[in-house]
């Protein structure tokens, strides 16, 4: 379970978000942290958001660096690079057309923001919008990042080992068809076999729509009646 687009532009939705997750016992959330959302939001450390972010890694919150800004300002020469780009995203899949030394820096910098605001090490990275290029791909097996993920799994990029595969549920509020198609595909989810392993991600803007709301939190109750509210570090338990 995972709260994407953590920054201060965001802050109130964040904290309805957890507030709703944890009135259904989903309190095992991760975050994942953008330190300069945009170019437009970035982490202050002393300000009121950092000390918001340390509070909940105390607490027990598994803090993911999630990019650096999340928008892409890539140009992106492979076809279906420009395919992902467009249809995939609306202009923030950042690691996607990085090169691995570019990649290398901004997860650096992202990550001694992130450690540096929290008191604790980052548990894995999360490119925007689930997209890597090759020069993110090149750039993780070096830079000591533990937990990745991808739309389908959970690895480690250093051993390349699989933690976990599993699509992830997640909804989305950007057009009224990607809408209905996100709320199907969780209405569906609560009534078919699912593997042990389930991913749910949520978005800020997620609390914008009621029926959105209210589908995120049916879901997960659903969930957990089948499947324990787990750590992503968890996973790496299972795969020793």
């Amino acid at each position: 379970m995972a709260i994407h687009d953590v920054a201060p532009l965001h802050a109130a939705a964040i904290e309805e978000l957890r507030c709703a997750l944890i009135e259904i016992g989903a309190s095992e959330v991760a975050m994942l942290v953008v330190p300069d959302f945009w170019g437009e939001s970035p982490i202050l450390p002393g300000s009121a958001f950092a000390a918001r972010l340390r509070d909940w890694a105390d607490e027990g919150v598994e803090m993911f660096l999630h990019g650096y800004r999340h928008r892409d300002d890539c140009r992106h020469p492979r076809w279906i690079d420009r395919v992902k780009a467009r249809g995939m995203t609306a202009g923030e899949g950042e690691f996607l057309g990085l090169t691995a030394r570019e990649a290398r820096r901004r997860i650096a910098d992202g990550r001694s923001l992130v450690e540096d605001v929290t008191g604790k090490a980052i548990s894995g990275f999360v490119a925007p919008a689930w997209l890597y290029g090759p020069g993110a791909l090149a750039a993780l097996s070096d830079t000591g990042v533990g937990m990745v993920e991808d739309h389908w799994r959970v690895w480690d990029p250093a051993l390349d080992q699989t933690l976990a595969r599993s699509p992830v549920i997640t909804w989305a509020t950007r057009t009224p068809v990607r809408m209905a198609s996100s709320l199907a595909v969780a209405g569906l989810a609560r009534r078919v076999p699912l593997p042990r392993v389930v991913r749910v991600a949520v978005h800020p803007g997620d609390v914008t729509s009621r029926v959105v709301l209210r589908s995120i939190t049916t879901t997960v109750a659903r969930l957990a009646r089948s499947h324990a509210v787990s750590r992503y570090h968890d996973l790496i338990a299972d795969a020793a």
